[in-house]
């Protein structure tokens, strides 16, 4: 069995303190992306809204104009900065999420942007699942309230390494996402989000190594710090989950890099070890990834 991941390599979760400050979160983001591509990362993952406060009376006001690709440095400051820092690093740089705005239908999203090593860009994903939720006493929260959701399955072949799929903070609840991405053959899911200090405490782990487990792939997913003056505080605990849902690496609510190799081979002597991609029954049940599946906007 040819192994998924063509080479080991070093991936990065960065998980930043971000403030009110654009400029200052871009350029705080530079300093740690460098800080982690001396320790040898190739990979490196920023966390959702790093570039602004997360709120959804935030989003307007710091979102940026994407499309029509490239867009000029007025319109989109931190689609530049990011392409320049992952040329500057030579990596593979996951920009976490920025709010977007698509001028034409004046509708926002929460968009993640890849760049490869030449500067340019890879991937877009616009978060599919909306993070609406309601739990009484505790904590509510609309994104649907202004932002509409993204249509496709992200997937993006780093031709050095292998697949990678990118999704987005709530879009970890929904497997299909990530079941649809192993069966495609992605070596690693990257989750950049910002669960809360409800949802966090419950499910943060759990989830990551949920998706691991279900898939025997590598899970990442990469929190902004926890900030209590904030109006939403984050749950932090940036953390890889390697094939047998073992957690490699994860950090406190602090800001902080999880640095860690990801194993050429570990992917296949686990699904050697518990078969299960072998063992599916698609006679009794459909498979997911071969139905009608967008990876187009």
């Amino acid at each position: 069995m040819a192994s998924l991941l063509k080479q080991s390599v070093k991936l990065a979760l960065v998980q930043l303190a971000s403030t009110a400050d654009k400029t200052h979160n871009l350029s705080h983001a530079r300093t740690k992306v460098l800080e982690a591509t001396k320790a040898g990362a190739k990979i490196v993952v920023l966390p959702e809204c790093f570039n602004s406060p997360y709120g959804t009376k935030y989003f307007a006001q710091y979102a940026e104009t994407l499309l029509p690709s490239p867009p000029t440095e007025s319109q989109s400051p931190s689609y530049h900065a990011l392409s320049n820092l992952a040329k500057e690093a030579g990596v593979y740089l996951i920009g976490g999420s920025i709010p977007e705005l698509e001028e034409k239908t004046k509708k926002l999203f929460n968009t993640s942007l890849t760049f490869g090593p030449d500067g340019k860009l890879v991937a877009s994903h616009r978060k599919v699942h909306l993070f609406d939720i309601d739990i009484p006493g505790k904590i509510r929260f609309k994104e649907s309230e202004v932002l509409d959701p993204g249509n496709k399955v992200t997937i993006v072949d780093l031709p050095e390494y292998g697949k990678v799929a990118i999704a987005i903070c709530y879009d970890i609840r929904f497997p299909e996402l990530a079941t649809i991405a192993a069966r495609k053959g992605a070596f690693l899911l990257l989750y950049p989000g910002a669960f809360n200090l409800t949802t966090g405490a419950l499910h943060w782990e759990l989830l990551a190594r949920a998706r691991a487990v279900d898939n025997q792939v590598y899970v990442g997913l990469c929190s902004p710090a926890r900030d209590m003056e904030a109006d939403y505080n984050a749950w932090g605990h940036s953390l890889l989950v390697d094939p047998n849902a073992e957690v490699l690496q994860v950090l406190d609510e602090k800001e902080g890099v999880v640095i860690q190799e990801i194993v050429k081979g570990r992917i296949e002597e686990v699904r050697k070890g518990i078969p299960v991609v072998t063992q599916r029954r698609f006679d009794v049940y459909p498979d997911v990834s071969e139905g009608k599946v967008r990876y187009e906007e």
